[in-house]
């Protein structure tokens, strides 16, 4: 028996024969596609790789829940599935099942967007991109995508100068105390920083993240000197914080 049938007769056992999993809809199973997700993203950055394979497995438990559900209601199979995929990369990739053409990995990917809006009927190229998708990535995804077309700035100096000019219309909308203005300038220099973070060949997402931990490292460590007793962080001085806070980065960087 094949490593994948086997998984799809334990998931066809659990729902005839396991309450819980047997009352679980596409729905109910949506929080535990996210979880998983992070946390093989999680296992990625941490580069550990037993913990990859297992986060792996999980997702792919999804697929298959989703696909036994799927199967149930007659509407498609895991067989159904792979067949999808396996032809979309086929027809996605025809320099490499098609054509010998010698192309850069850059027009692997203009090709692979200009494809998809073709052969998926949309309406605009930005329309692909689920409106879950977290607010960093998603301004990522539509800018690569616009670029495919042209749509877009020459060089990350050019990207550089219009941070700047974000920042200032920021400015005036906060000397002007205007709280829609402000709204509306923060969402265009972060959208912005995003465009850079894309030149720079970094995606926004994952940067955030990495910072966002680092923030948690450090402020935990001030934490820990004051026993993450909040009475006692909350009564010491600015000054006191803010040399702790450089206590944590040189501890980080003789780590």
């Amino acid at each position: 028996m094949r490593e994948i049938d086997k998984l799809l007769n334990i998931m066809t056992e659990l729902r005839s024969k396991c309450p819980w999993d047997a009352k679980q809809t596409h729905e109910s199973l949506k929080r535990y596609l996210l979880e998983e997700s992070y946390e093989t993203l999680e296992a990625i950055d941490n580069q550990d790789q037993e913990h990859l394979k297992n986060e792996l497995g999980d997702l792919l438990l999804q697929i298959v829940f989703h696909s036994q559900i799927a199967s149930e209601k007659n509407h498609f199979q895991f067989k159904d599935v792979v067949d999808f995929i396996s032809q979309k990369m086929i027809d996605r990739h025809p320099h490499v099942f098609g054509e010998n053409e010698n192309i850069s990995a850059e027009e692997v990917q203009n090709n692979w967007e200009k494809n998809k809006h073709k052969n998926e009927n949309r309406r605009s190229l930005l329309s692909g991109i689920p409106r879950h998708v977290p607010a960093l990535l998603k301004a990522q995804r539509m800018q690569e995508k616009a670029s495919t077309i042209g749509f877009d700035w020459n060089s990350s100096l050019q990207v550089l100068e219009k941070l700047e000019e974000e920042i200032n219309e920021l400015k005036e909308a906060i000397i002007a105390d205007n709280e829609a203005q402000k709204f509306e300038e923060m969402g265009d220099l972060l959208f912005t920083i995003v465009n850079l973070s894309r030149f720079l060949n970094i995606v926004a997402e994952e940067a955030l993240v990495k910072s966002t931990d680092k923030f948690r490292r450090r402020f935990e460590f001030i934490e820990k000197h004051y026993n993450n007793d909040v009475e006692e962080l909350s009564a010491a001085s600015m000054k006191e914080l803010d040399a702790l806070w450089e206590k944590a980065k040189e501890k980080e960087k003789n780590e």
